[in-house]
């Protein structure tokens, strides 16, 4: 089974500050045709959208899944339904790094997928 990748999108596309806050969507949509671009097909990918960036639509290789709530909440769920495989969370936040470790994911920085300029 493949290893899945769940990308906490508000957190990796603040980790940044290129002016992302003025069009939350738009940096959104920019980081999943990133990681479309990127994508090795040896990972599946799900990316977590939150508050003002949610609506923007999955493309191949990359389904956006909007948090009906709290993002961190959406992924610590996504995590849970994937009790057997593999997981890796992006993100920087410590609350959610600590909650998904607990739960066997493993953790990566938002350096590992963009690239801090």
């Amino acid at each position: 089974m493949r290893p899945l990748l769940i990308i906490d999108a508000a957190n990796v596309v603040g980790s940044v500050p290129d002016g992302w806050w003025r069009d939350r969507q738009g940096a959104a949509e920019r980081l999943r045709d990133r990681l479309a671009a990127q994508a090795d097909g040896d990972t599946d990918i799900v990316m977590v959208v939150e508050g003002k960036a949610k609506g923007i639509k999955s493309i191949p290789g990359v389904p956006v899944h909007d948090a009906s709530g709290s993002g961190d909440d959406a992924i610590v769920e996504l995590v849970r339904r994937h009790p057997d495989r593999q997981v890796i969370v992006v993100t920087a936040d410590r609350g959610l790094r600590d909650r998904v470790t607990a739960l066997g994911a493993q953790v990566r920085g938002p350096s590992s997928i963009r690239p801090i300029s």
